[in-house]
């Protein structure tokens, strides 16, 4: 299955508080299991972004959805594919 990248920024005016922040993510995994997909990891980040996610899921549309359902919780984000750098050896190999 294809592997999905989600930098997602928290929009202050939504959250009051950490705690209610933390809360959403039992939302946030049910939406990417309920459209197919497959959360693999989360991380809160130190930076530009607050968190980071990788899902994966069977094609484009399904992560498009997936992208529109986080942001339905409050986040900001920017969804891209992630390829593995294996992978990016074979492609640039059939060139």
């Amino acid at each position: 299955m294809p592997t999905y990248t989600v930098l997602a920024d928290a929009n202050e005016a939504q959250f009051q508080n950490p705690q209610e922040l933390v809360s959403i993510w039992g939302g946030v995994r049910e939406d990417i299991e309920r459209l197919g997909g497959e959360l693999r990891a989360s991380h809160a980040l130190v930076g530009e972004y607050d968190f980071l996610l990788t899902f994966e899921v069977e094609d484009e549309e399904a992560a498009l959805q997936i992208a529109i359902a986080i942001e339905g919780h409050g986040l900001d984000t920017e969804t891209m594919r992630a390829v593995p750098i294996e992978r990016m050896g074979e492609l640039v190999e059939d060139l």
